[in-house]
C-alpha cells in the first residue's frame, strides 16, 4: 500500500513539474534542448570524495562569502554529521546554507566518507526551463544564477530540480525568494577566481577549472588508480550534464547521491508533451503573476495607510 502511494505522489509530482515545463516553453519561447549554447570553456569544479575530511571548512567560507547568517553550531562542532534530520542522517541546503557537508559510513572503507553538497549548476537547468518569468539564467561561465527581482515565489524550480536544491525563504512571504548557491558569481567567478569553498578546502578534495579539463583530470584519476576510485564521473552525464563533478571510491549511491536521474535534461522528456498541454496551462502563469502583484500593491497600500495614520 505505501509503495502505491509513493508511486502515485510520485506520477503526480513528475506530470505537474513536466506540464509547468511544457506550458513555460510553449508562453515564453523558451529554447528547447540542445538549443542552449553549451559554453564549451565554462568552468566547474571537480570534487573528489577520497580527499574530504569533512573539516566543513567549505561551509565557513560560503557563509562568510555569502553574507549568510551563523550556524546554530559552530563550523567546528562535528557533531552535526551524527544528527537526525526528518528520519534521515542527511543535512540539507537551506535559506541559511547554500553547501553542507554530510557524513557516511560505508562497509567496504575503514573510515567515514565525506560528501559537500550544492548546486550542481547543470548545463541545461530545469530551474531555467520550468520558470516562466525566466528568474534563472545560465552564464557562459557555468553558473546558474536567480533574479529575485522577478520571482513571484511559485516555487516550480524547487520541484523541477532533479536534485532537489532550491529551497524557498519562507519568512518573507511578500518578497518570495529562492536560495541556493550561485557559484560565487559575483564577487568571484566573473572575475575569473574560484568559489570561497573551492579556496578554503586544505585537502585540495575540490578542483576549480574549465569543465573540459576537470573531466580528464578525473579520468586520469580513475585509471591510474583504479583500486581507489569506481568507474564513473557523476555530473559528466547526470540531467544532461553538470558544472560539479565527483569521483568517488565506492558506488555513489552509498554516499546519498540520486543515481536514477536520467542522463537526458528534464526537458528532452516534454517536447512531445506540448502538443497536448490544454489551454489553462498557458494562462496560468499569468494569473499567478496577477496575483502576486495583487498581493504586493495591497501590502505596500497597507503600509502607506499606516505611515499616514501616524503622521
Amino acid at each position: 500500500m505505501n509503495n502505491k502511494i509513493i508511486n502515485r505522489r510520485n506520477f503526480i509530482k513528475g506530470g505537474f513539474a513536466s506540464t509547468i515545463v511544457a506550458s513555460q516553453l510553449k508562453v515564453t519561447g523558451v529554447k528547447a534542448a540542445g538549443d542552449f549554447d553549451h559554453y564549451p570553456d565554462s568552468m566547474g569544479v571537480l570534487v573528489d570524495i577520497n580527499r574530504c575530511v569533512g573539516c566543513r571548512s567549505c561551509e565557513a567560507a560560503c557563509n562568510k562569502e555569502q553574507g549568510l547568517p551563523e550556524p546554530e553550531k559552530p563550523f567546528n562542532d562535528y557533531s552535526v554529521f551524527d544528527e537526525i534530520h526528518h528520519g534521515r542522517m542527511e543535512r540539507r541546503t537551506r535559506e541559511d546554507r547554500y553547501t553542507v557537508v554530510n557524513k557516511y559510513n560505508v562497509a567496504e572503507i575503514d573510515h567515514p566518507l565525506f560528501r559537500k553538497a550544492q548546486c550542481n549548476h547543470c548545463l541545461e537547468p530545469a530551474c531555467l526551463t520550468s520558470c516562466f518569468v525566466k528568474a534563472y539564467s545560465k552564464t557562459p561561465e557555468g553558473a546558474v544564477i536567480y533574479n529575485p527581482d522577478v520571482c513571484v515565489g511559485c516555487r516550480t524550480c524547487m520541484i523541477a530540480c532533479p536534485f532537489y536544491v532550491p529551497t524557498f525563504k519562507y519568512s518573507s512571504a511578500f518578497s518570495p525568494r529562492i536560495m541556493k548557491c550561485i557559484f560565487c558569481y559575483d564577487t568571484r567567478l566573473k572575475v575569473g577566481r574560484p568559489p570561497a569553498c573551492v579556496e578554503a578546502c586544505p585537502q585540495e578534495a575540490l578542483i576549480f577549472g574549465k569543465r573540459a579539463d576537470l573531466l580528464d583530470i578525473a579520468r586520469k584519476r580513475i585509471t591510474n588508480n583504479s583500486s581507489k576510485y569506481v568507474n564513473h564521473i557523476y555530473g559528466e552525464k547526470e540531467a544532461g550534464g553538470t558544472a560539479w563533478l565527483y569521483i568517488s571510491p565506492v558506488e555513489f549511491s552509498k554516499v546519498g547521491f540520486n543515481t536514477h536521474i536520467s542522463q537526458e535534461p528534464i526537458i528532452n522528456f516534454v517536447r512531445d508533451f506540448l502538443s497536448m498541454v490544454p489551454m489553462v496551462l498557458m494562462i496560468w502563469p499569468a494569473l499567478f503573476a496577477g496575483f502576486h502583484l495583487l498581493a504586493n500593491r495591497k501590502d505596500a497600500n497597507s503600509r502607506h495607510d499606516n505611515d499616514h495614520q501616524e503622521v
